[in-house]
């Protein structure tokens, strides 16, 4: 009940079956949110949230406080696919459950180069391969792979990014005009936040883009010495330590100044 599948990962068993449109009118037995850390990012489907008998939440985000009737929430995982998997009883699982796992640790891990990556997360990960999933075409074509257009607006906002606060922190920008300009749609930025990251000396990497007249959605990474997710969180976003993110309203230099207000508070105490 969020945004369509991406094309991408449509080749997951039962994508194309996922709905984004809510009526409003069934009622549920059960309603389970999965990797969602606040009630307000349940989409359309918040609804079900107060009519379903019995909901349940299964989540990592650090931010999650626990919206349903009963909750399964674990900041030490790296993502959700761990904590299902932990659910899951492994023996009765099948090739295809353990791709879609896989896929969504390996992606929650920046391909296990995150922080967030334990060595429970790579013994877990083995023991998907077990199943002799196509692990490497799998990572290539959902993770790696780019299409044309967007080599180009990454190129774009690599080009354009700015290094603020003595060189700590990286920010890059793209406007809807920009995006209509090279056809291209909130999808097509993926990743780019985790480039500019890996710029040498910074600790974190912003990247915004606009999703209608001043209205941006904000994406943050950084290392040990910043939480991104407490700054999120300050703004009604949330996430991980060291992933975050949220939407904000205002200019471009409002929301950039506002982000660095916090950020710069952060490093002063921890440097």
């Amino acid at each position: 009940y969020l945004d369509a599948v991406p094309c991408r990962f449509l080749g997951i068993e039962g994508a194309e079956n996922i709905q984004t449109e809510a009526s409003g009118d069934e009622v549920y037995d059960l309603l389970i949110a999965v990797d969602c850390g606040d009630e307000k990012r349940l989409g359309k489907a918040a609804v079900y949230l107060k009519t379903a008998r019995r909901s349940i939440c299964v989540d990592h985000h650090i931010s999650n406080g626990g919206f349903a009737d009963e909750n399964v929430i674990r900041p030490d995982a790296s993502s959700t696919c761990e904590v299902l998997f932990d659910l899951m009883e492994y023996e009765r699982m099948n090739q295809k459950t353990a791709a879609a796992l896989y896929l969504g640790i390996a992606h929650d891990t920046g391909m296990f180069c995150y922080s967030n990556t334990t060595a429970k997360t790579l013994e877990i990960a083995a023991r998907l391969m077990k199943f002799d999933i196509a692990h490497t075409k799998m990572i290539t074509e959902t993770f790696y792979s780019k299409t044309y257009l967007q080599n180009q607006v990454l190129g774009r906002a690599l080009m354009e990014s700015i290094l603020v606060l003595d060189g700590q922190c990286i920010v890059s920008a793209m406007r809807k005009k920009d995006m209509e300009f090279y056809g291209v749609e909130s999808d097509d930025l993926e990743g780019i936040v985790n480039q500019l990251q890996l710029t040498r000396g910074t600790h974190v990497a912003i990247f915004v883009y606009e999703m209608e007249s001043q209205v941006f959605k904000v994406s943050m990474r950084s290392d040990e010495y910043v939480d991104v997710s407490r700054v999120a969180v300050f703004f009604g976003g949330g996430g991980h330590v060291r992933a975050a993110g949220c939407s904000m309203t205002g200019s471009f230099h409002d929301v950039i100044n506002n982000l660095l207000l916090h950020i710069d508070r952060q490093l002063r105490d921890q440097m």
